[in-house]
């Protein structure tokens, strides 16, 4: 009987037509999850306008949705691990393309932040399970930047929702914005029909057959046999609760740390996707100007992310994020300089790509981190927890924004969490502990 150690495998495959099938309906999904998340900042001044609300007002209906990413982050990722990867992804494009859609059809700020509650819930939801798809099935030479190239579709929807925002906005009302993005909902049966379930789930509910499916699209050199038996390494495969092992074998500092990074960094990234279009507002630009900021903040995003993963697979990881981090705090404490438009274009550029695209490579870095057993659960936790900085930011700056201070005040204000973040990566330690090291030379030398 031949014992298949199923990770191996895909860690050691060749990048093929299946990886560029999952990169597509991952990427997809992301455009879908960006585009519902960017929606909101590119239509905030006509809500304000429409429903007549003050900025404070405006800071709540936005975190509203992140309230609900927190909690999304956490309970769908953690789910995952339980009833399979494929069903949570789905249910979560459900919830944000169906609730985004009910968002457009409200009238008043209560109602409207419940619906953008329901939405975040799959907003936060689908992030943990993409990426810890995406990196279990990646090719470990590789995995940064598949996974970063995927997460490059958060920065396409963030674009696209500003170029709808254009087209759309001043013709036909915020709503129409909103009301579009219930079309993904119609992919569902497809995703769930189409893609391949998570390897750790199928081990761990013996699901031989479907496995003798999947494996040889992944490496056309594995010839299923009746008696093959399948597994993950001891370390992955141990028994215990998920959550508590977050911190088992030496992770728990480097766990905390992570979910700091992860608080940090989702704080940066909500207050400009936030309050970028009404903070160039305020400073002069007219609404269609704002909106170009926004593009050129996303295609900065989609950069930093290719650009980051790739330096991630050629570099270690952790420096490269430190490095990242440094970036996104000089970038944004000089976006409040007043500088020619060309270069501010370029800061708003090199911001998106050192807070987005560091953001997205935080999430390749946590997928690494964490074992393929609790991957999702890693994740979630971290992603769950960061979304209190999500949260907050835009409530934070939305006081700020209504003290009229003065421009720099605010971005010094965004730029500050930048140097923390990078502070707290310096403390993760992404040596494998003791038992884990020991797990795997077992595991090398009786394969069985």
């Amino acid at each position: 009987m031949r014992q298949i150690d199923v990770q191996k495998l895909c860690d050691e495959a060749r990048f093929g037509k299946f990886h560029v099938l999952l990169l597509f309906w991952c990427a997809l999904i992301i455009i879908f999850d960006g585009y519902d998340l960017a929606v909101v900042g590119i239509a905030l001044p006509s809500i304000m306008k429409d429903m007549g609300v003050q900025a404070t007002s405006a800071g709540f209906m936005v975190s509203s949705a992140l309230l609900g990413m927190m909690i999304g982050a956490v309970f769908l990722g953690t789910i995952a691990d339980r009833i399979g990867r494929v069903p949570a992804i789905v249910i979560c494009l459900l919830l944000f393309s169906v609730f985004t859609a009910a968002a457009g059809l409200t009238h008043d700020p209560v109602m409207f932040g419940i619906a953008r509650f329901l939405a975040g819930l799959g907003i936060g939801g689908v992030m943990p399970n993409v990426v810890a798809q995406m990196t279990e099935y990646s090719p470990r030479r590789i995995r940064s930047t598949m996974v970063t190239v995927m997460f490059s579709g958060y920065s396409v929807g963030g674009m696209l929702a500003a170029l709808v925002g254009k087209a759309m906005i001043e013709r036909y009302g915020w709503q129409s914005v909103f009301i579009a993005a219930g079309v993904p909902a119609l992919l569902a049966p497809v995703i769930l029909k189409y893609m391949p379930e998570s390897l750790a789930f199928l081990v761990r509910n013996k699901r031989a057959e479907s496995l003798k499916e999947i494996l040889p699209r992944i490496d056309p050199s594995y010839v299923p046999q009746q008696a093959d038996g399948f597994s993950l390494s001891d370390r992955e495969a141990a028994p215990g609760s998920t959550i508590t092992r977050l911190f088992a074998d030496g992770r728990g500092l480097s766990t905390v740390m992570l979910w700091i990074a992860f608080f940090m960094c989702l704080f940066m990234v909500y207050a400009l996707s936030s309050w970028l279009t009404k903070l160039m507002a305020n400073a002069g630009h007219s609404l269609g100007s704002a909106l170009t900021f926004v593009l050129v903040l996303n295609f900065g995003a989609m950069i930093g992310a290719i650009g980051g993963g790739w330096l991630a697979d050629r570099f270690n990881i952790k420096h490269v994020l430190i490095a990242m981090y440094a970036l996104a705090a000089i970038s944004i404490s000089l976006l409040g300089v007043k500088v020619p438009v060309g270069v501010l274009f370029f800061l708003v550029g090199l911001a998106g790509a050192s807070t987005i695209g560091t953001q997205i490579v935080t999430y390749a870095f946590a997928g690494q981190f964490y074992p393929t057993a609790i991957r999702s659960t890693g994740i979630g936790w971290a992603s769950g927890i960061g979304r209190s900085g999500a949260i907050l930011a835009p409530i934070v700056i939305g006081l700020l924004v209504s003290r009229a201070l003065p421009l720099q005040q605010n971005f010094i204000a965004i730029a500050i969490p930048g140097v923390i973040a990078m502070l707290a990566v310096c403390l993760i330690n992404v040596r494998r502990p003791r038992q884990d090291a020991i797990a795997v030379a077992r595991a090398e030398a009786d394969p069985a």
